[in-house]
């Protein structure tokens, strides 16, 4: 048994990735009702009683752990409540991104709650620790969305060697021959996404789940158009048009200091609404987010087949 099978008390070493508008209620049960932990980003939900309303419907009818993904820094002005409510209702764990988790870890610990932190680097993995993390996700070079700059044959060795706390590998993972490579490198598990996103139980449109089908790990492609951070979409013929780079006068915004918070504020706002786009549209002429790893996926089916996939 690894010690993130005994952290968050789950049958398998795996965390089914939280993914913007992806992620649902429906694929968090099906997860921890298999073995799994299941997480969901905070920011799937629009309003505080939406995301109260998914935390006791999960919580009803999982038998393992739930956790919440929460974007820790500025770009999030919803992270404060969306913290309060994790807490309040008692999710498993939380998963933070790009910021400082120490709000987080100083809420969570009293209540017994784990946290777990993305990092890309063995700086930030010591801060992380130093602060009181549970566990480190190790974002590699493979990952699906924002990934990492080092590859998991680097990075997770640097991370097991030089901290004390349990290591996940996300990234690069989907069936079990990678699962058992991240494993043999000292990870203590792994979280996985991209092979989850052609599930059945999953509400993005058709489009996208045949996208994850037909297409595979050479037609995934790195473009700065959806938030104005390299990001993982599937190189559709829509995405080839429009180009993967920011125009000059975005580059230009961006580079700017005094205007720089305000514009990077903006290209969030802005990619999410193009993500969130892509995700609920039905026409491949959208921006689809995916990783490496949808080079597994021959057809859609039920979540429970796809965890199968992982384990056996």
């Amino acid at each position: 048994m690894s010690s993130i099978t005994k952290l968050l008390n789950i049958e398998y070493p795996i965390i089914m990735a939280p993914m913007f508008l992806v992620s649902n209620t429906k694929m968090v049960i099906e997860a921890c009702n298999n073995g799994i932990a299941g997480s969901i980003p905070a920011l799937n939900f629009r309003t505080d009683i939406e995301f109260r309303a998914a935390i006791k419907e999960m919580k009803a009818n999982c038998k393992g752990p739930i956790g919440i993904n929460l974007i820790v820094n500025k770009s999030n002005p919803k992270v404060h409540q969306q913290l309060k409510t994790s807490v309040e209702l008692g999710v498993d764990f939380i998963l933070t991104s790009l910021g400082s988790p120490k709000e987080v870890i100083e809420a969570c610990k009293p209540k017994g709650i784990k946290v777990l932190c993305d990092v890309t680097d063995l700086k930030f993995a010591k801060k992380v620790e130093s602060l009181g993390a549970d566990a480190i996700v190790a974002v590699n070079n493979r990952a699906g969305g924002h990934k990492g700059n080092m590859s998991p044959e680097v990075l997770i060795p640097l991370l097991v060697s030089n901290c004390s706390i349990p290591v996940i590998s996300a990234g690069g993972v989907g069936n079990k021959q990678e699962l058992d490579e991240m494993l043999a490198l000292g990870a203590s598990g792994v979280s996985v996404g991209s092979i989850f996103i052609a599930s059945e139980e999953s509400t993005v449109s058709n489009e996208y789940k045949t996208a994850c089908v037909e297409y595979g790990a050479k037609d995934i492609v790195m473009s700065t158009k959806i938030s104005g951070t390299p990001c993982t979409v599937i190189n559709t013929p829509y995405v080839s048009k429009i180009g993967t780079d920011q125009s000059w006068l975005e580059r230009v915004l961006s580079k700017n200091k005094k205007l720089k918070k305000w514009v990077k504020m903006f290209m969030f706002v802005k990619g999410m609404k193009s993500v969130e786009k892509a995700a609920l549209g039905a026409t491949y002429k959208t921006v689809w987010v995916a990783g490496t790893t949808i080079e597994h996926t021959k057809k859609i089916q039920p979540l429970k087949a796809i965890i199968d996939s992982l384990i056996r």
